[in-house]
């Protein structure tokens, strides 16, 4: 592992993510999760970190590892059309990552999600954290909307929390 990386994590406080996402900023992103759900039947997660477990630091871990982790363990795989979609985002080493379940796979395109992580990573760089969320948020929603279009007369079975997960508190 290179020490300027190991460093970065180190150093990471798990008050920075209180920073960049305050409980205001956790609420209106919770109510985005909710109100995009509606207009699909797939499912959103987000989990923001500030910096990745000494676990993963020790094997020189790519952030997509971890997000991988979490997808399993916050159990976004586990809805009926397996169309669950975890944001994952963390702030030492900036990064995004879009981990979707199978269903959600076979019907979305692969180049739809680096445009997302894209438009967020921008966001993130104007220091605009909650805008960047809520814009790859929205992106995502508009997708599900897209393949797994709310039904006529059925409400999203809101399988999964849509409350954000901060790790490392």
């Amino acid at each position: 592992m290179k020490p300027v990386r190991w460093l970065k994590h180190v150093l990471r406080s798990p008050r920075e993510v209180d920073r960049a996402l305050p409980p205001a900023a956790l609420e209106r992103i919770e109510q985005a999760i909710s109100a995009g759900e509606a207009t699909h039947r797939g499912e959103i997660r987000l989990a923001v970190e500030a910096a990745l477990p000494w676990s993963y630091l020790k094997r020189d871990a790519r952030v997509r590892e971890r997000a991988e982790m979490l997808f399993a363990k916050l159990r976004v795989w586990d809805t009926d059309e397996r169309n669950g979609v975890l944001v994952y985002v963390e702030l030492a080493d900036h990064g995004i990552e879009i981990v979707a379940d199978r269903g959600a796979t076979r019907a979305v395109p692969p180049d739809a999600w680096p445009p997302i992580v894209t438009l967020m990573a921008a966001r993130f760089r104007a220091h605009d954290f909650e805008g960047g969320v809520l814009a790859g948020v929205g992106e995502i929603g508009r997708l599900l909307a897209q393949h797994f279009p709310a039904r006529e007369g059925e409400r999203n079975a809101d399988e999964l929390p849509n409350r954000p997960v901060i790790l490392g508190r």
